[in-house]
């Protein structure tokens, strides 16, 4: 069995695709196991991550092939969450979704995406963009 780190962000789309893509990996169903994460910069409302629809979304796709899942939450800084939760669960693989930026766009508001393929400390799995964006 392998357990993967999933981080979810309010993007519908690179959820569910990360999702997918984990789904779609080698071993059966109950070879897997998944935690989605998602880490709240700003929550004034305070909701939960299981009210999110991306987390909603991502959860749907897990558990209707059968892959055994779990939602935490965070606050702060996502790539840091993203990382610690991997570390904290020894986690065999972390996916998460790329976005498309340009280099200025990189360097002045920096990547979640960059930071975890920097920094983790394990193998990063990194979705393309959904084919409808």
């Amino acid at each position: 069995m392998y357990h993967a780190i999933i981080g979810v962000d309010e993007d519908e789309a690179h959820a569910r695709l990360c999702a997918e893509e984990l789904v779609g990996m080698p071993g059966d169903a109950s070879e897997k196991r998944v935690t989605l994460i998602h880490s709240f910069t700003d929550n004034p409302s305070g909701a939960s991550a299981t009210q999110l629809a991306p987390v909603r979304a991502a959860t749907e796709v897990l558990e209707e092939a059968g892959v055994e899942c779990e939602v935490t939450e965070s606050s702060g800084d996502p790539a840091e969450a993203i990382i610690d939760a991997a570390d904290e669960a020894d986690a065999d693989l972390i996916v998460i979704g790329g976005r498309k930026r340009s280099p200025a766009g990189k360097a002045l508001f920096g990547s979640v995406t960059q930071t975890v393929i920097l920094n983790a400390g394990r193998p990063v799995l990194v979705t393309g963009v959904p084919d409808d964006q």
